[in-house]
């Protein structure tokens, strides 16, 4: 089998970064070893970032958020809920920063106004009556199931080719070239090679694993965050503290049984291997019941773990590494054929997956330019998932979908259907 280009990894940017490709022409195969976005992309917090979170300390991410959340909103509507998010002072130091991180927003153009305490009460009633200042931005929710189906089944009918359940265990060269990927197929316990004049390193944090295995080097910081949940929405909008980012300090209305407080950074050495502990839990929960009380009285009733592929900088904590991303092209290193994409937000991977297909277009002398800011990303409809339901005897995915959760069903549905054509 022979592709123009090989994508690693089937999280938001190496969906996109597929999309991308095959709305050009390119001939793409995009292979993951788990299923779509079972890795950091189906772990994240559900926020879509305005920029404000990022403003004061790393402009350059926010500035690309800012951006990519019209674009998301634009082009995948059935994906996004527009809440609207909060940031709050709760102490002298925290009204402090509200000078810095206003000044901040103004010079970046991100849109945010003051939201009185009478305003406040009105709008968010759970929320802390000792709060000092609060200002709204443009943050919002993004149902990552929904997107991530979403964009894959737009790549598929573009002309890609998806594997799931299938792992790179090797890469095949040619001189000091790489000329494609030795797999592994879970599903049916073979191994096969395929071809492709170049390879994209999109595997988030095990990124610098797969590029080892091709003999080059990529400093990947894969930094690992908890989440929990709560089972009731506490407020409409999310939630921020005005502070700059750290531990404990964003809740997100996600649905309204699914209330998430995030999140916690530490770097880890084995992405497989991250564990929720107790202090995690404790924390998030002290930490998020300052800005809303009454969660402390709610508890969690799960959490879960992502792993963040962060790029290496000066400063090795966790906290202090940019949220931006980088390509690599593993050409300088005598690795010809062989790009590595990392770092980076799930709101800014459409933008990322734009610009290393402008790398690859460019090494592939591939004129046209990207398109996946305009054209919008539809799910399947209703009747398609019952349809491939009804086809391989689901029949709980039919009662789901024709019952009173059926809103609740239909990202979960989605999934089912692209898994089945995915043949997994």
């Amino acid at each position: 089998m022979k592709f123009d280009v090989i994508v690693v990894g089937a999280g938001a940017t190496g969906l996109f970064t597929t999309l991308d490709l095959s709305l050009r022409g390119v001939n793409v195969c995009l292979v993951e070893r788990g299923f779509i976005g079972s890795g950091t992309s189906g772990r994240f917090h559900g926020l879509l970032h305005s920029g404000a979170r990022y403003a004061v300390n790393d402009p350059e991410a926010a500035r690309e958020c800012a951006l990519e959340n019209e674009v998301v909103s634009k082009i995948a509507p059935h994906a996004v809920r527009d809440t609207g998010g909060l940031f709050l002072a709760l102490t002298e130091e925290e009204v402090e920063y509200y000078e810095k991180l206003t000044k901040a927003l103004g010079a970046l153009g991100i849109v945010w106004r003051d939201v009185s305490n009478e305003e406040l009460r009105i709008m968010e009633p759970n929320v802390n009556p000792k709060v000092l200042r609060a200002i709204l931005v443009q943050d919002k929710v993004v149902r990552g199931l929904e997107l991530l189906t979403s964009i894959a089944l737009s790549a598929l009918k573009a002309g890609a080719r998806i594997m799931a359940k299938t792992k790179v265990v090797g890469f095949l060269r040619e001189g000091g070239g790489i000329k494609g990927v030795k797999l592994f197929r879970e599903r049916t316990g073979s191994t096969e090679e395929i071809q492709g004049d170049l390879v994209v390193n999109a595997a988030g944090p095990w990124a610098g694993e797969v590029a080892r295995m091709a003999g080059a080097e990529v400093e990947v910081i894969p930094t690992a965050g908890v989440m929990a949940v709560a089972r009731i929405k506490l407020t409409s909008k999310v939630i921020n503290r005005m502070r700059p980012p750290s531990d404990g300090d964003i809740l997100v209305p996600y649905a309204e049984d699914a209330y998430i407080a995030g999140t916690t950074a530490v770097i880890t050495e084995d992405p497989d291997q991250v564990a929720v502990s107790q202090e995690d839990l404790d924390l998030l929960l002290t930490e998020g019941s300052q800005m809303v009380p009454k969660l402390r009285e709610v508890g969690f009733h799960r959490a879960y773990a992502s792993v963040r592929p962060l790029i290496k900088s000066g400063d090795e904590g966790g906290r202090g590494l940019s949220r931006t991303f980088e390509l690599f092209d593993h050409e300088s290193e005598g690795v010809h054929g062989l790009i590595t994409v990392a770092g980076g937000k799930f709101t800014t991977s459409r933008l990322i997956g734009e610009k290393v297909a402008d790398l690859v277009s460019s090494k592939l002398g591939i004129r046209a330019g990207s398109k996946t800011s305009r054209i919008p990303l539809l799910p399947p409809s209703l009747e398609e998932i019952k349809a491939a339901a009804r086809n391989r005897g689901e029949e709980w995915i039919l009662s789901s979908l024709e019952g009173v959760d059926s809103e609740r069903f239909f990202g979960a549905a989605t999934a089912f259907y692209l898994n089945s054509l995915l043949g997994v």
